[in-house]
C-alpha cells in the first residue's frame, strides 16, 4: 500500500515539475518576443532627416522634404528637431504633416520659429536638459562650430545635439556640430550619427578623431553633403578601424537617388 501511494505521488510531483518546465518555456518565449518587438529601428530619409521606431512609438528627426518621404512611416508621435537651418527646420514640411496628435521637442530658438503650427504640444528643450517620456529619455548636447570661419553657422546654445535612451540603448545624433569637448566627453553610447560636412560643420578626420574619443559601440556616418558634394566617408570608417576596430562603422543610404 505505501508502495503504491509513494509511486502516485512520484507521478503527481512529475507531473507539475512538467507543467511547471512549460509554463516557463511560454514565459521564456514571451520575453524574447518583447525584445524583437521593442527593438529600435533607425531609418534614413535623406542627410538629416531620419525616422525612429520603437515600442509602438513613431519620431521624426529633423524632417525635411515631401510628405511622401513619410508615407511609409506611422504618423509621428514626436518631432526631434535639432536647429533652425532648413535642413533641419523645415516650416514648408511640418505644415503638410498632420501634427495635432505630435509633441515636438527642440530648443528654445526652433520653438520660437514654429508658434503657428497646430500640433498637440512643443517642449522646449535647451543644452544640458534632460527630459523623461513614458517609454525613453531625451538630453540635449550642445552643438556649435569651432573653426573661427565657421563660428557665423551655429552658435554654442543655440541647437541641440540628442542622446536618445531606449529601452537600454544609448542613441546620439551629433546635429551640426564639429568635434566640441561635449561630444568627445559621451559615455556609453551605443549607437552614433556623427555629421562630416564642409565649411558647416567638421571634416572627416576632426569626426574620426571624436569617435575614437568617446568609443561609441556602433557608428553612422550621416549629413556628410557639403559645398563640394559628399564628404569621404570611406576614408572615415579607414581612420576610425585603423586605431580600433572595435568600432564598427555602418554606412546606410542618406542620399537616394531621385526617380
Amino acid at each position: 500500500m505505501m508502495r503504491k501511494h509513494f509511486f502516485t505521488l512520484t507521478i503527481l510531483f512529475l507531473t507539475l515539475l512538467s507543467c511547471k518546465g512549460e509554463q516557463n518555456k511560454k514565459i521564456t518565449e514571451s520575453k524574447k518576443e518583447e525584445i524583437i518587438v521593442s527593438e529600435t529601428k533607425i531609418t534614413p530619409v535623406s542627410h538629416a532627416t531620419a525616422v525612429i521606431e520603437f515600442d509602438k512609438t513613431t519620431i521624426y528627426l529633423d524632417p525635411t522634404g515631401t510628405t511622401d518621404a513619410f508615407s511609409n512611416f506611422k504618423k509621428a508621435d514626436y518631432l526631434l528637431i535639432t536647429d533652425i537651418h532648413g535642413d533641419h527646420l523645415n516650416l514648408k514640411t511640418l505644415n503638410s504633416l498632420d501634427l495635432t496628435s505630435t509633441t515636438i521637442i527642440a530648443p528654445e530658438a526652433v520653438a520660437q520659429k514654429i508658434s503657428e503650427l497646430k500640433v498637440k504640444e512643443v517642449i522646449t528643450i535647451n543644452n544640458g536638459e534632460t527630459k523623461n517620456f513614458d517609454n525613453f529619455k531625451v538630453e540635449a548636447i550642445p552643438m556649435y562650430n569651432l573653426r573661427k570661419e565657421a563660428l557665423k553657422f551655429h552658435s554654442k546654445g543655440r541647437g541641440n545635439g540628442y542622446v536618445l535612451t531606449i529601452a537600454d540603448e544609448r542613441i546620439y545624433f551629433s546635429g551640426d556640430t564639429e568635434d566640441i569637448p561635449e561630444m568627445r566627453n559621451l559615455k556609453n553610447i551605443n549607437k552614433a550619427f556623427v555629421c562630416m560636412n564642409l565649411p558647416y560643420t567638421m571634416n572627416v578626420e576632426s569626426a574620426a578623431d571624436a569617435v575614437l574619443a568617446f568609443k561609441p559601440t556602433k557608428v553612422y556616418p550621416y549629413h556628410y553633403r557639403g559645398t563640394d558634394g559628399l564628404s569621404d566617408v570611406v576614408k572615415f570608417k579607414k581612420i576610425v578601424n585603423e586605431k580600433n576596430k572595435n568600432i564598427e562603422v555602418i554606412q546606410l543610404n542618406w542620399y537616394p537617388k531621385k526617380k
